[in-house]
């Protein structure tokens, strides 16, 4: 059983080999990562071109979503991006958030920051801006953001209670985010669950979609809902470099199943779990 910080460490190498990858090799595996499949294109991404704000360069088909499309920006907002690659959310933030607003992304993959820093610049973004950091530690005061969104990142990360903490810490009161990530249904097969490359390909990482939501209540925050839910299929060509033919018809046939979720949430006004005192806003 491999430690949290080994986990990290996978995923880190791993992305920093995407970041130079074309996107093509991306969007046909998992997340960008092993075992490029030849049945289907896209296995996970949702098609970001008809989005406001749009540029291919920073697209490098990582997500399994579109959070940005449900985040509910408005001008003039702060809005952070938790695991922000090439900048593809932050650019389409920033079409939202308009010149008034201001969008931070931040990412642990020194290459991914140069990249995004690189697509900023050469279209004059003054108001995004890219911090490298892990995001159960993310680098940012408490209660700076408007919105918060992430694509397909917070199952990449051992530590999910934390970060959701973290979110909980960065979001101004009455803030809310809009997050798409990868979740599962029922016991996936042991193969699947255990080789570090699925795990750095989103699927081994993601947990269990009741576990994922109960983790967002206990965390405190209000208005939990799913916005967007789709499956996610894995071809067989993929399947084949971690389970043997009698666990893929197994999988194939089971009620078992992977799924990418765009949740949304708000984080209250007020902190129901503190007293309200003299100075302490509620007064």
């Amino acid at each position: 059983m491999k430690t949290a910080e080994e986990l990290k460490q996978i995923v880190k190498d791993k992305y920093s080999e995407i970041a130079l990858q074309d996107k093509e090799i991306n969007m046909s595996s998992c997340c960008g990562a092993g075992g490029c499949s030849t049945e289907i294109y896209n296995i996970m991404s949702d098609d970001y071109s008809s989005l406001e704000g749009y540029n291919s360069d920073a697209d490098l088909g990582l997500g399994c979503g579109l959070p940005t499309q449900f985040a509910k920006i408005k001008k003039g907002d702060v809005v952070v991006d938790l695991g922000s690659g090439a900048g593809n959310d932050c650019f389409i933030a920033r079409h939202e958030v308009g010149e008034t607003g201001k969008v931070i992304g931040i990412d642990f993959t020194p290459k991914m920051i140069e990249k995004a820093r690189m697509n900023a610049e050469a279209r004059g973004y003054n108001n995004v801006e890219f911090r490298e950091g892990d995001i159960e530690r993310i680098p940012i005061t408490s209660n700076v953001a408007d919105v918060i969104v992430s694509n397909c990142v917070l199952n990449l990360v051992p530590n999910k209670d934390g970060v959701f903490k973290e979110i909980l810490r960065v979001l101004k009161p009455g803030g809310h985010f809009s997050i798409s990530d990868v979740v599962v249904v029922g016991s996936l097969p042991e193969g699947l669950r255990k080789d570090a490359e699925m795990y750095a390909g989103c699927v081994s990482g993601a947990i269990q979609k009741e576990v994922y939501l109960e983790l967002i209540h206990t965390n405190g925050f209000e208005n939990i809902s799913i916005q967007k839910q789709k499956a996610i299929n894995i071809p067989e060509d993929i399947l084949k470099n971690y389970l043997n033919e009698k666990e893929i018809n197994s999988f194939k046939k089971g009620s078992a199943g992977i799924f990418s979720i765009t949740v949304f949430a708000r984080k209250p006004i007020l902190n129901k779990n503190s007293a309200c005192t003299p100075g302490g806003g509620c007064c």
